[in-house]
């Protein structure tokens, strides 16, 4: 059975280690290495990644990243947002029909 592993901020250290997932901390600097290091493991199946990392990050980085893996790559919403244009869920929608969606809650 494959991995799950949640990328995350120092401040989601116990979060996710008590849901019984592994957890990698890391700062928004070392995050595309993090990414990149457990897509490269052949036992891990779905890579999350919290989206205030996604700054340290390049987008095409990210699409490259997601496109060659074989597995499942999400990124979890900030759990605080100020305003924001569109973030990764609305991009990603964008890109597969075409158009922007509003997602109203």
């Amino acid at each position: 059975m494959k991995r799950i592993v949640v990328i995350t901020p120092p401040d989601a250290l116990f979060g996710f280690t008590l849901a019984g997932v592994s957890q990698t901390v890391t700062s928004a600097d070392e995050a595309e290495a993090a990414v990149r290091r457990h897509i490269e493991d052949p036992e891990c199946g779905v890579v999350i990644v919290d989206e205030r990392l996604l700054s340290g990050i390049d987008e095409a980085h990210l699409q490259e990243m997601e496109k060659r893996w074989f597995g499942v790559l999400v990124v979890l919403p900030a759990p605080e947002k100020g305003a924001v244009e569109e973030d990764y869920a609305q991009r990603l929608i964008r890109r597969v029909i075409g158009y922007h969606v509003r997602l109203a809650p």
